[in-house]
């Protein structure tokens, strides 16, 4: 196979994700530290009381438990899953659908299943952008040889790769595209909004154990992990981005391992295109290649838009609100991508300098951050249904207030110790 039809196959795969536009979805990926309720210190995932114990008793009606060399690693229920990130973060990805409500309720019936578990514990779970007590050479890797690998090969790769895989968590939401004119803009205004994204959901002040002498956390852990696998994917600023621009962008960069008829082979520094079997190529092995990739707008069949901290669930909340209402709005959409137009990929790499030095208060090009993320909101607001519209009142009273959620916590820890300034971030049943 030549690598015009590898490209082809590849693009392929993505344009296999297309849906009818009367039929886009949402998705929401959510990422939890589990923690002990007294001093906020990371629950480990083994010892009677670690976190594949909770996941034991979680799993006792799954639709489905996957584990790995005797280790449960994913617990699958009727509408949504769970699977542990490297450093036992949990997150739970709820099944795509149509309705932010059914988001709401899917989330909401998760909590009141598993916080009783952790209770009984003395355990919790607490959404962060990054964890505030545990430093990671204190934290086991969860038993799953992906990680292992991933955690070798990012020996000699960006300085806080490691902190990238056990130390932070994040809020992710997934859109459809109808065809490819439609794939181009959604990626096109995702990619340009990366840096008020970040800005506007940063929630990880402490690092290390210790207030961040940075803002955003997690744009600081990204810009120094991987450069073949991160940031900004070159050309996605262009008016006309392609499946097979996307595709060139995976084969012609590393994937560390690949997995072959339920085989690792590990293949390292080598790019994809050099690791291909062709005559044997699954939509299995396409899959996991796609997935070993994170930038921050990510494509598989789906766009998958990741700049956003881990954070209570009623922002994650208005974050698939702010998002659909942006970019399922066909004339938001158009009106951003037009405005846009005008931003390179230099720029927002600037913005995002910007961002780890003062946060919300930044600069991108001529307009403060804060200012955009005012526009985008109204702009949110008028593209939603009116029964949706409330999901966005919590980032409301926070932008106009002119903070984020760092900046609510290091408010708070001037006159409270570190467990009651982040009290308001530890996940209840009734959030919503």
């Amino acid at each position: 196979m030549s690598e015009t039809n590898l490209v082809r196959r590849f693009a392929e795969f993505i344009e296999s994700g297309e849906k009818n536009p009367d039929d886009l979805k949402l998705g929401l990926e959510l990422e939890h530290f589990v923690v002990y309720e007294k001093n906020l210190n990371s629950v480990s995932y083994f010892g009677i009381d670690g976190v594949e114990s909770s996941l034991e008793e979680f799993s006792k009606n799954a639709k489905n438990v996957i584990k790995e060399n005797g280790h449960i690693i994913e617990v699958d229920k009727d509408d949504y899953y769970i699977t542990l990130e490297p450093g036992s973060q949990l997150e739970i990805s709820i099944e795509k659908t149509s309705s932010i409500e059914k988001i709401n309720e899917i989330y909401q019936k998760f909590l009141k299943e598993f916080l009783p578990i952790l209770k009984k514990k003395e355990q919790t779970l607490i959404n962060l952008g990054y964890h505030p007590v545990t430093r990671i050479d204190e934290i086991r890797l969860t038993p799953k040889e992906r990680y292992n690998i991933m955690y070798e090969y990012f020996n000699s790769k960006g300085k806080y790769a490691h902190n990238m895989m056990k130390g932070t968590a994040a809020t992710q939401v997934s859109i459809d595209y109808t065809d490819e004119v439609d794939y181009a803009k959604k990626i096109r205004v995702s990619n340009a909004l990366s840096p008020v994204l970040f800005a506007l959901y940063e929630n990880a002040y402490f690092f290390d154990g210790k207030p961040s002498e940075n803002h955003c956390t997690r744009a600081l852990i990204w810009e120094n992990c991987d450069d073949d696998r991160t940031g900004i994917i070159p050309g996605t600023l262009r008016d006309n981005f392609k499946y097979e621009d996307y595709a060139r962008y995976i084969l012609n960069r590393p994937p560390i391992f690949t997995v072959r008829n339920g085989e690792i082979i590990k293949t390292y520094d080598k790019n994809t295109i050099e690791i291909i079997d062709e005559d044997n190529l699954t939509y299995d092995e396409i899959r996991h290649i796609f997935s070993m990739f994170f930038p921050d707008v990510r494509t598989k069949t789906y766009i998958e838009i990741r700049m956003m901290d881990s954070v209570p669930f009623e922002y994650a909340l208005s974050s698939v609100a702010l998002i659909k209402g942006l970019l399922y709005n066909e004339k938001n959409l158009n009106y951003l991508f037009e405005k846009t137009k005008k931003i390179d990929e230099k720029e927002v790499k600037m913005a995002k300098k910007e961002i780890i030095k003062n946060g919300l208060f930044s600069k991108y090009g001529e307009y403060k951050i804060i200012d955009i993320s005012k526009e985008l909101l109204n702009l949110a607001y008028d593209g939603l249904e009116d029964s949706e519209k409330n999901y966005l009142i919590p980032l409301e009273n926070l932008i106009n207030e002119e903070i984020n959620l760092h900046e609510r916590t290091k408010r708070l820890y001037i006159d409270l110790d570190r467990l009651k300034a982040l009290n308001w971030a530890i996940a209840k049943d009734d959030t919503v």
